[in-house]
């Protein structure tokens, strides 16, 4: 198989992994908002939709148009791209019901501080942030890597805001 094929079925295998999460994310919505819940920040979301989803098609783009080639960094760039598959789940069990793609608060929730949260405040976006970078990576597609890079950081910045707000909200630990 051709190495540009290969690399488009892995981007097709994430968006797919996208929609089962979008899935998980409207479940869980669903019953953040049956308890009460409160969304914030709901402008942005339409950005991150469209970033995520830019992502992928100029991940293939770049690597189709841009004749871009399977190199030397495309294995390491692909373990950065299951652990962050990896990590980006282990997120979504661990805050089970409460974990969604948009910041929804429920009133008397407490902040999850078990699995990698444990660690981390935000471990999801370390994820979002190594397979921004590695999914491109694995086919070449620095300049897709790099932009999307720029991006999702100032979309970061006010995403963190809403949601530091938020979890301000929530109970805090006994």
């Amino acid at each position: 198989m051709d190495s540009r094929r290969a690399y488009a079925a892995l981007v097709a295998a994430v968006g797919v992994e996208r929609l089962a999460e979008l899935v998980v994310s409207r479940r869980n919505a669903a019953w953040s908002l049956a308890r009460g819940g409160r969304e914030l920040g709901q402008g942005h979301y339409p950005v991150m939709v469209a970033l995520h989803s830019g992502l992928l098609v100029a991940s293939v783009a770049e690597a189709t148009w841009g004749r871009r080639g399977f190199g030397r960094g495309g294995w390491v760039a692909l373990g950065g791209v299951a652990a962050a598959q990896a990590l980006r789940w282990w997120c979504i069990r661990t805050l089970g019901p409460q974990w969604n793609t948009r910041v929804i608060v429920v009133p008397g929730a407490s902040r999850v501080t078990t699995g990698p949260y444990r660690w981390l405040d935000h471990p999801n976006y370390v994820a979002v942030v190594v397979e921004g970078v590695a999914l491109p990576m694995v086919h070449g597609a620095r300049w897709t890597a790099t932009g999307f890079t720029l991006a999702n950081a100032l979309l970061l910045r006010h995403r963190l805001r809403v949601e530091e707000a938020a979890l301000r909200q929530l109970q805090p630990l006994a």
